[in-house]
């Protein structure tokens, strides 16, 4: 199954949902950065809410979504773009934890004291930025702990990612419900949604049972009615580039860039999210250097 994403909105038009299957593209994310079962696991899990938060957004804007603990994977950075693109890292891929009470220890390896920190590029002059503490550390409920918090949005997410013993990906994906306002002219339905949502299986069990994004809403959403307002791929996708290399190069200034040429006849570049290696030679660095001065 390729991934992809189905948006709805009930008839009544105050909650909208969002279900969708991730499973390729947390897979080669994960397998790009060598990730161990833990860190697969939590890396999964914030790639596939960035592909939720980004597919709120209006066409060219993008979402960061950032979980730095205490924990000793450090830092899950994932980012989405409203088409669809997907792309992340997690700052130690090679954290493996014992299980705790049979499950991977997700929270753990994240720490339960830290910051979630939601940046929105909505091609304004400055971006939306919203943090809040760490609640769970288990990322589905820190996401839905940022929205009522932050954005003052009532918010359930459901995430779920699940590792072969070999690192592989075999079933991810998740939804996002939220209530629009007034979300309190509906509160038998939001109940409703509330109790079927504490009702379901994990999002894995079903996944790796063959539901796709629509069956999962339909679940949910037994007795309300919606319409499907929008269903798109995602995929992973890196904007990284040798001109924007040039420009982190740039970016470390003059005199560390005169370093650079002096001690080295070439530099390596690596991308933090997709591990692509750009080299500069010597004769690449001076040009830079030129352009600074």
């Amino acid at each position: 199954m390729n991934d992809y994403l189905v948006r709805i909105l009930s008839d009544t038009g105050n909650i909208r949902a969002l279900a969708c299957v991730t499973t390729n593209l947390v897979n080669e994310v994960c397998q790009r950065h060598g990730a161990s079962v833990t860190a697969s696991a939590a890396l999964g899990r914030v790639l596939t809410g960035s592909a939720l938060m980004g597919a709120l957004l209006k066409p060219g804007q993008r979402v960061a979504v950032k979980f730095e603990g205490n924990g000793p994977l450090k830092k899950i950075l994932a980012e989405a773009e409203s088409s669809g693109a997907v792309r992340g890292y997690v700052g130690v891929p090679q954290v493996d934890l014992p299980l705790k009470q049979g499950k991977i220890d997700v929270a753990g390896a994240i720490g339960h004291a830290g910051f979630l920190t939601v940046s929105k590029d909505l091609r304004l002059k400055e971006p939306y930025k919203g943090t809040v503490q760490l609640y769970t550390s288990e990322v589905a409920e820190d996401i839905a702990y940022y929205f009522t918090e932050s954005e003052q949005i009532p918010s359930a997410v459901g995430l779920g990612v699940y590792v072969e013993p070999d690192a592989r990906i075999s079933a991810a994906g998740g939804f996002l419900i939220q209530a629009l306002p007034p979300a309190e002219e509906h509160g038998e339905a939001l109940d409703a949604l509330v109790k079927r949502i504490h009702a379901t299986p994990l999002v894995t069990e079903l996944l790796r049972e063959g539901a796709t994004p629509e069956t999962l809403l339909a679940r949910l959403f037994a007795d309300i009615p919606y319409e499907i307002l929008e269903t798109h791929p995602l995929n992973f996708q890196c904007s990284c580039s040798k001109p924007r290399m040039e420009q982190a190069l740039i970016a470390l200034g003059h005199q560390d860039l005169v370093a650079l040429v002096q001690e080295r006849e070439k530099v390596e570049v690596m991308c933090e999210f997709c591990r692509e290696r750009y080299l500069f030679d010597r004769s690449e660095l001076e040009r830079l250097l030129k352009g600074i001065q």
